[in-house]
């Protein structure tokens, strides 16, 4: 508790500055190799996945077509990357974003088994990931209102699980038309959020290794104090004149079960105010 506060960079904002990062080293890589070359190593596809090259199974969720398909993505990231890195912690959010991502980018590839349409295409982009929190976020808080920037101009408020069923539309849609969005990859990425929220708790219990470091809360319980960043749990205004043994069962147990859940960077201005309260009290004993 004597500890200087230091704050740790979160899950979504290391995402967010890799994703620039691995652009200007793709943009780079280009400017050497080609674009086409750049492709075949990184992007994910049907042909690289048999010459052994698994591990584009990663970094194509870290590669982009241009500066605003980067610049897209990084929205979803940042919007939706928080609120679940809130319910979910940073090791949960992390799974979730990169599971979501890849099997995004596997239905996409095995679309190139069933339809020619799909064939010796490449897949590169955080689409998938981004798709992924999105379906989690929209599953655990349906009716939470999110106003939506049209054209980074005119605003428009929906529910989350209508935002879901739209763009569950629209990709289901893209299947059936040309084009070079990955809808397929948009497609695996919700579904895989979705599956992540309902039955992830299950797979915990379970003993697999997906939930022995994710901290996961269980899936039914409601997220809207992390989606709102803030615990509403009101403070008691007679908290700091409990006696000290009681104070720190009642006021700050909660708060250190917090920090080893989800890390110190996650509490609030109350709940600091709180420790330090508590620091001073244990001062003066």
């Amino acid at each position: 508790m004597r500890a200087p506060r230091r704050q740790y960079w979160s899950m979504t904002t290391i995402l967010l500055a890799s994703l620039v990062a691995c652009y200007v080293i793709q943009k780079l890589l280009e400017k050497q190799l080609g674009p086409d070359r750049v492709d075949e190593l990184f992007a994910l596809s049907m042909k690289g996945l048999r010459a052994g090259r698994y591990y584009q199974l990663i970094t194509f969720q870290f590669m982009h077509v241009g500066f605003w398909h980067i610049v897209g993505n990084m929205f979803g990231l940042y919007f939706f990357g928080r609120a679940m890195e809130e319910a979910l912690g940073g090791k949960g959010m992390l799974w979730l974003y990169l599971l979501s991502g890849t099997v995004g980018g596997l239905v996409q590839v095995a679309l190139g088994l069933a339809f020619d349409s799909f064939a010796n295409a490449t897949v590169l982009g955080a689409s998938a990931g981004v798709f992924g929190l999105i379906a989690a976020f929209a599953t655990s808080e349906p009716n939470y209102p999110i106003t939506l920037l049209v054209f980074f101009v005119l605003p428009v408020t929906l529910l989350a699980k209508w935002l879901l069923l739209a763009e569950a539309v629209v990709a289901v849609g893209g299947l059936f038309m040309a084009g070079g969005t990955a809808h397929g990859a948009h497609l695996g990425g919700m579904l895989t959020g979705i599956a992540f929220i309902k039955w992830g708790s299950w797979l915990e219990s379970a003993g697999g290794s997906w939930g022995a470091g994710t901290r996961r809360r269980p899936s039914r319980q409601p997220m809207r104090a992390a989606v709102l960043k803030a615990v509403r749990r009101p403070a008691r205004k007679s908290a700091e004149e409990l006696p000290p043994a009681e104070f720190i069962s009642r006021e700050v147990d909660p708060i250190l079960e917090k920090i080893s859940a989800h890390g110190i960077h996650s509490l609030t201005d109350r709940e600091r105010e709180i420790l330090e309260a508590a620091r001073n009290k244990m001062a003066r004993r």
